[in-house]
């Protein structure tokens, strides 16, 4: 199979339906589907075909998502990169997974070692006659999509048609996408989340509109009701800054048929809010970047379990194991593992399947987490990320979350620090609410003592301007723990 055969059939079937809105651009199915052919002859003329890695570096832009679609109709492999990235980023990554060609912005710097092409030239190439014969095979490669930043060795699961294929799935049993949605892309095309989104309702035959970050929670509200939007994706980092707008600000929110959010956990009773506030039909999307989608919170499912990310979605099977890999009775936490046929198998380049979470059919992704008799999922945080303080473990998603409902805390992360009697303290990195007026510390360890057992409570309490973060919103612990060993 190919996935660009979608749009094939969506300019058959529904030539004049909007396809793809950007600024004042408006794409039917039938002139995307054409953009899309002539850009697979341009990456063909190249000598670019079956089994090439081709890195797409390009900002949010109508051009990215043709060429994602015109590589998979060549049969060649997809590589987002990050635009925002260095040359030096761009060439490791480029170069570590034997990119044949990468194409980037027209005046990005270009990457040394790496073969580089801006897109104006490659748009500047009008190929005549039919585009070339797509491609289409069991297995066939799709997408290298990164999984752990630009640091240390880059990971990259590979995922074929037919996978991601399973993954649009999802989007439509479970979270109701169809052919009749006015999506509007809000997070980066670079991201697992924002690329596959866009990709799986233009597979559908529906309407992207294009909204690229950055941008304020005030434009956005505008940007809805301007798309009359029925669904849009994003991460909690956008959540609350929408939660700080006044409700009357919100309307275009309520009128969404679909909310979703990705990329990094919601705090219990920030799911309440986002409930009442933006949108009855919330929904968090358990996802990574080597499963998609694994889980779903709904709000009928926050009725029975409002602390969970909610129930396995179609295909997806999910266990909770212990060290030795059998599974752990409900309720017990342990170390998560799921497996599922839109489920990678194992990374691209010289990574080590199994050490890196592959084994024996299962995907482990470095989460810890119990499952009750229900089959609903509650995270505990990272394993890497636990603290074991005196022999005892703390999870950190738990003390973040009373950080969090302190008044002058707009957000927090938590990580150990080592300590030599205890083995790790708890060491909390805050966001004042309030440029004007750090909160006490003394009220701030007063107030977790009333909400936690008294070793959770941080030792100590340190004030930044915000959380480091990665696209898809996640806090980067890692940084935050290198800061402690340098103070």
């Amino acid at each position: 199979m190919n996935l660009a055969s979608g749009l094939k059939v969506n300019a058959g079937g529904r030539p004049d339906h909007p396809a793809l809105l950007a600024g004042d651009l408006c794409w039917t199915h039938a002139e995307l589907a054409s953009e899309v052919g002539r850009m697979a002859r341009r990456l063909e003329r190249r000598g670019l075909g079956r089994g090439d890695v081709v890195g797409v570096a390009l900002r949010d832009s109508a051009s990215h998502l043709v060429l994602n679609y015109a590589t998979a109709w060549i049969g060649a492999i997809l590589l987002p990169l990050d635009w925002r990235w260095t040359p030096a980023e761009t060439a490791r990554v480029a170069t570590h997974f034997r990119a044949a060609l990468v194409v980037g912005e027209d005046k990005a710097p270009p990457p040394e070692g790496a073969a580089f092409l801006p897109l104006a030239e490659l748009l500047a190439d009008a190929p005549q006659g039919e585009p070339p014969a797509l491609i289409e095979a069991p297995d066939l490669p799709l997408l290298i999509s990164l999984s752990s930043g630009t640091t240390g060795i880059p990971k990259g699961p590979c995922l074929t048609h037919a996978q991601m294929l399973r993954r649009f799935w999802t989007h439509w049993i479970n979270l109701g996408l169809n052919a009749n949605d006015r999506y509007v892309s809000a997070t980066p095309l670079y991201f697992g989340g924002g690329r596959t989104f866009a990709m799986s309702v233009l597979f559908a035959g529906g309407t992207v509109i294009l909204f690229p970050p950055p941008f304020d929670a005030q434009d956005l509200c505008g940007a809805l009701q301007d798309a009359a939007a029925t669904s849009t994706f994003l991460v909690p980092t956008q959540l609350r800054s929408l939660l700080a707008l006044p409700d009357e600000a919100l309307e275009p929110l309520r009128s969404l048929k679909l909310l979703i959010s990705s990329g990094a956990p919601l705090d219990p009773d920030e799911r309440c809010q986002i409930d009442a506030r933006l949108n009855a039909n919330f929904c968090e999307y358990y996802a990574s970047t080597e499963g998609g989608g694994i889980s779903l919170s709904t709000p009928m499912t926050r009725r029975t379990s409002p602390d969970s990310v909610g129930r396995p979605v179609f295909g997806v099977e999910t266990e909770v194991v212990g060290d030795d890999d059998r599974p752990l009775q409900p309720g017990m936490i342990g170390r998560f593992r799921y497996r599922g046929p839109g489920v990678a198998t194992g990374y691209a380049g010289e990574v080590d399947a199994e050490t890196a979470g592959f084994k024996d059919g299962w995907f482990y992704p470095g989460d810890l987490a119990e499952i009750d008799r229900q089959g609903f999922i509650t995270l505990r945080g990272r394993s890497r990320d636990m603290i074991l303080r005196g022999g005892v473990n703390i999870y950190p998603p738990e003390v973040e979350t009373a950080l969090r409902a302190h008044p002058s805390v707009s957000d927090a992360a938590v990580v150990g620090r080592p300590s030599q009697r205890l083995g790790q303290e708890v060491a909390a990195f805050c966001v004042a609410a309030s440029s004007d007026e750090v909160p006490d510390e003394a009220q701030l360890a007063t107030w977790c003592r009333e909400r936690l057992a008294p070793y959770k409570v941080p030792k100590s309490f340190h004030w930044i301007p915000s959380l480091p973060r990665n696209s898809a919103g996640k806090v980067l612990k890692a940084e935050l723990a290198t800061r402690l060993s340098e103070t």
